[in-house]
């Protein structure tokens, strides 16, 4: 007697491009998905995709589709969402006729730009998002202010941030061409900054808990997926292969070898008691 194949329902929806298992879980608590004419509310149901008649939000489960895959340069002021209830703007509106329902994997903050990517491939997704694949992140940071070195390095030590206990794999001053979009100043460094976490508002929140508010925030790579020229508002479809950039390190030499950071000298003295105070916040 052949055993009939039976598959995780949130699996099933993730790869059938519905949403990531987060979000199918999320669905199937909330009563959307009917399995054979009965809502189920149990995750961790397994079901037979090809005996079992499911359906979520009243539609049918469609047949799986071919993976899509897409990166997106999303601009300011766009929500990291296919929908929005206030009727903002989304990723959404600037996918067209895509041949398929696609979903962000992770998210931008509103206020932030860069790269993202949406597929309908739910294992993909699960597995540039988990952790231990320490898949990693590249931005550009526009700060108010000049940190010093020695306050840059508690960023490479660990800081303690809401969520948890973070720290980036590198971090190193940029020197910033003035171009339209991007303007250097005396008073306002440029920063690239590398972490693998994805806690929220992680990269806003480490310079803010060592004294410094981020003015602009460019995601340019995740792994060895870069956004290169690729305009604001702007996609394009990646094959197998450049979607699978990502689990690539994109970290510099000096990263993965004996020193994570190498200030450059400077002429500021240090100001001890600033430094003593920022210790203390750091330890609170």
């Amino acid at each position: 007697m052949i055993t009939p194949k039976l598959v995780r329902l949130n699996k099933l929806l993730a790869e059938r491009g519905i949403a990531s298992r987060r979000g199918a879980d999320k669905l199937i608590e909330e009563g959307q998905v009917v399995v054979n004419g009965k809502k189920v509310y149990e995750l961790g149901i397994k079901v037979n995709p090809n005996i079992d008649k499911i359906s979520v939000d009243g539609k049918p489960l469609k047949t799986k589709m071919e993976n899509i895959y897409i990166m997106f340069n999303k601009p300011k002021n766009v929500i990291t969402s296919m929908n929005d209830p206030l009727g903002r703007m989304t990723v959404a509106d600037f996918m067209g006729e895509i041949p398929g329902r696609v979903y962000p994997i992770g998210r931008l903050d509103w206020d932030s730009e860069g790269l993202l990517i949406l597929t309908n491939d739910g294992d993909y997704a699960q597995k540039v998002m988990h952790p231990k694949k320490e898949v990693t992140k590249t931005y550009h940071v526009k700060l108010e202010g000049q940190p010093q070195p020695y306050q840059i390095k508690k960023l490479l030590t660990g800081v303690s941030i809401p969520g948890g206990r973070v720290k980036a794999k590198h971090v190193e001053k940029l020197k910033m061409a003035k171009t339209k979009t991007q303007k250097t100043s005396d008073k306002n460094d440029w920063y690239k900054i590398i972490i693998t976490e994805g806690k929220n508002h992680q990269v806003r929140e480490m310079f803010k808990k060592i004294g410094f508010d981020v003015i602009k925030l460019h995601r340019v790579a995740i792994g060895k997926l870069r956004i290169g020229q690729l305009e604001r508002g702007e996609m394009v479809f990646l094959n197998e292969a450049a979607a699978d950039r990502v689990f690539i390190p994109d970290l510099p030499d000096e990263a993965i070898g004996k020193r994570d950071y190498r200030p450059k000298s400077t002429k500021k003295p240090v100001d001890e008691v600033s430094r003593k105070k920022l210790n203390k916040k750091l330890n609170e």
